[in-house]
This record gives C-alpha cells, structure tokens and sequence, in this order.
C-alpha cells in the first residue's frame, strides 16, 4: 500500500507512475475525490467539536443549553461514524493500487519492452535435435502427466524414480547453498494461509481468482512461500539490532493460472502446484537497494552451479507485478524452443507491502519507529528446473546427465531409460 501522503503532496508523480503501469486511473480518481470528501468532513467535525466546547456551560447548565449539546453531540457522533466509513473505503481503495515503479525502471506497456541486462552461461550445440522436457521424461520413466491427470487433472505431474529423487536433491541442493554461503534462515511454515496474509503482501484483493481457497473458510492453499515469509512479521516491530533478516523456504505452491489457458498446457512449465524454494529479505530503507542486486546474484549462483546457461531482464512498468517497485528476471534456457523461459523473478516492494501489513522496525538510537523494506525472489522454482534440466543435460540415446553439484545427492551420474 501506498504512504497516503503520496497521494495529497505528489499526486502528478503518483498519477504519472501509475499511467505507465497501465492502471485503471478510475480507480486513483475515485480515491482522491473519495478523500477529499473525508477531508471535507473532518474539517466540519472539528468544527462542530469547537462550537460544543463555547456552548458548553460555566455553571449550572440551562436546560435549553443542554438539549442544545444533546444534539450538537449527536451531530459529532454521525460525523464520527461517517469518517470510520469513509476511511474504510479509502483503505480498500487503496489496497487495490499498485506500488508505483522506481526511477530506474524502463518504460514500457509489456514484456516485450523488458530490458536485457546480460547473459551468462554457453548454450550447448546438439549433434542431434533436442526433445522437449516432458519428451524427455516421459521416455526416461521419470514424469508421468497420464498418472496425474487421472489421480487430479490436467497441469499436474507426477514425478517417479529418480525424477522424484531429483526434484528432491535440488531442494536439498538449493537450500544447503542459500543457508550455507548467503546467509538464510530456513523456515517450514504452513502452505494454508488466511486472508490477512495474501492481502499482507498484496495477492489479494487484486489476484483472488488465481487463488484456490479451502470452502466456506478464510483458508487459502499459498501461491507463494512470499506470503508466509513476509507474514511471520506481520503486525511486529523489530529492533534495528536484529536487521537484516533473511529468510528461505521450501514449500509447494498453489495457483489456478487464471488468464493462461493455452499457455504450456504442456510440460511443467505451468502447473497448478508447484515446488519452489523462496528468499525473502525484511531490513532497513537504506539497505534494500544494495540488498536487490544481492537477492539477484543469490539465484544467479544456483544456474551457474547448475552450469545452467540464463539471462537477466530488467522488467519494464507495464510487465512488473502489482506489488513490485523494480524486478529483475532470470530466465534459463530452454533448447527445445530455443529461448529463455523465465526461472527466478527478484523484486523489491520498498514499504509497499510493510505498509498493508504492519511491518516495522524501532531505531537503535533514536527510537523512531519506522517501515521496513521488503524484498523476495525465487531461489529456484524447483519443478521449472527439472525441465531445465532435463532439456540442457539429454543425451541423444534418452539419458540425462546429472550436473557435478547435484550428484552427491542422486548417488548416481546419469539417469537411464
């Protein structure tokens, strides 16, 4: 959520920002005009209060004096009630307007105007052509999308034999290096979440129809180990002593993939649950731009562990997501389609989300306390990985090798059909 002042004192700026995101400015008008009347009656609040105070007596009170007060009291009370009214509205208005993008971000209306940063890795040449990833497992045995839509339905898979092993030893790969050598803490939270903690990190209200939610409760099955992450914090003030945290999970991840019908309908590219290990950074304003680039470098290393060839986008305004104030994407390669499909997106929210969820932090010194910035990114999607994987290291008789990092924990060099 926005800082409200942004909305009084910069208004041209926020109202500029908004249009190259493409927004509904509907939406902004309605919040202004909205506000402008609560200011409006809050003005005329005070100044009912004001004239109950000269009218009140010195003495013994007249009863005409009295029914006066009555009334004038009750014309406070309505006015009171009125602006808790409009306040909620405002908030709820507010809750549906995206962060506003950073002056470093490109312009642009989608992801074709993204921006490319760089590219690591070398793409390897095939002697022969390269099948797709679910080709590929299908024949080695190790994903099995027939078995998963009869137990469930279609965008589901079910991993066997080694491909479960490897879905598993990338976690435990992932992981190790994330709390290792960057410095994480792992978390196992729940994968069912309440309503505050989507709308905490701003899933809702805006994404609700990619949201499956659990029946007549306020239950949801997460999209994101973001939301539980970020939440942990909800609603809690912590000590500058104890900034940065940094935190990673791995959990699976739910998502309806509403507006994506016909987009890889195939393959694991986009399922309806997913595994995926996740980084979030909670810390202090003047940390979070240093902490972006490190956010990124932390997913780079897993592709160049990998030995996975990838590159970095800078997202324009128009690709960016609801939350997000700059994104950084890191799409791997993919040579069965020769392109780059994305595999990590790493944004910062500034106080965007701290802001919707009561994220705080009090200064060592002064005791101030003030709003966190928050940060997260994929550190991998695990499924999406796999199939990285599976294209990158196929051989032409069906096998797959294993890269170097992960065979410590396959026990094997190669899958086999």
């Amino acid at each position: 959520m926005l800082d409200p002042k942004r909305f009084r004192q910069e208004e041209g700026s926020v109202r500029a920002a908004l249009i190259s995101r493409n927004f509904d400015m509907s939406v902004l008008d309605k919040y202004i005009e909205l506000d402008k009347t609560w200011r409006e009656k809050r003005q005329l609040v005070d100044a009912h209060i004001n004239e109950r105070k000269q009218l009140m007596p010195k003495g013994k009170p007249h009863p005409e004096a009295l029914a006066s007060l009555k009334i004038m009291s009750g014309v406070i009370k309505q006015g009171e009630e009125d602006l808790q009214t409009i306040t909620g509205e405002l908030k709820e208005l507010a809750m549906g307007i995206p962060n506003t993008p950073m002056n470093d971000v490109p312009i642009g209306k989608n992801e074709d105007e993204n921006v490319e940063i760089r590219k690591e890795g070398a793409i390897r040449l095939f002697s022969f052509p390269a099948k797709s990833h679910e080709d590929v497992g299908v024949n080695a045995g190790v994903l099995d999308f027939d078995s998963a839509a009869k137990i469930t339905g279609s965008r589901f898979v079910v991993y066997k034999g080694l491909g479960a092993k490897l879905e598993r030893a990338l976690s435990s790969f992932m992981l190790d290096v994330h709390t290792s050598e960057h410095g994480y803490e792992e978390i196992l939270p729940p994968v069912i979440v309440n309503s505050d903690s989507l709308r905490g990190t701003g899933q809702l209200p805006k994404f609700a129809d990619d949201c499956f939610s659990l029946g007549d409760t306020d239950y949801f099955l997460s999209p994101t180990a973001e939301v539980q992450l970020t939440n942990l914090y909800r609603d809690t003030i912590v000590d500058e002593a104890d900034l940065p945290l940094q935190l990673t999970a791995h959990t699976a991840c739910f998502r309806k993939e509403a507006g994506s019908y016909g987009r890889d309908v195939k393959g694991i590219i986009r399922q309806h649950q997913f595994n995926k290990v996740e980084l979030v950074h909670l810390l202090r304003p003047e940390d979070s731009e240093a902490a972006l680039d490190r956010l990124v470098s932390h997913a780079e290393n897993i592709l160049k562990k990998l030995e996975l060839p990838y590159k970095v986008l800078k997202l324009c305004t128009g690709d960016i997501g609801f939350s997000s104030a700059k994104t950084y994407d890191l799409e791997v390669w993919f040579p069965s389609q020769n392109q780059y499909r994305e595999i990590s997106s790493c944004s910062t929210f500034l106080d965007f989300q701290a802001r919707r969820a009561m994220i705080r932090y009090r200064e060592t010194v002064s005791g101030h306390v003030n709003y966190l910035h928050t940060l997260n990114g994929s550190g991998l999607a695990v499924g999406r990985t796999v199939a990285a994987l599976l294209e990158n290291y196929q051989n032409e008789d069906g096998s797959i090798d294993i890269p170097t990092v992960l065979r410590p924990y396959m026990g094997v060099e190669k899958i086999t059909c």
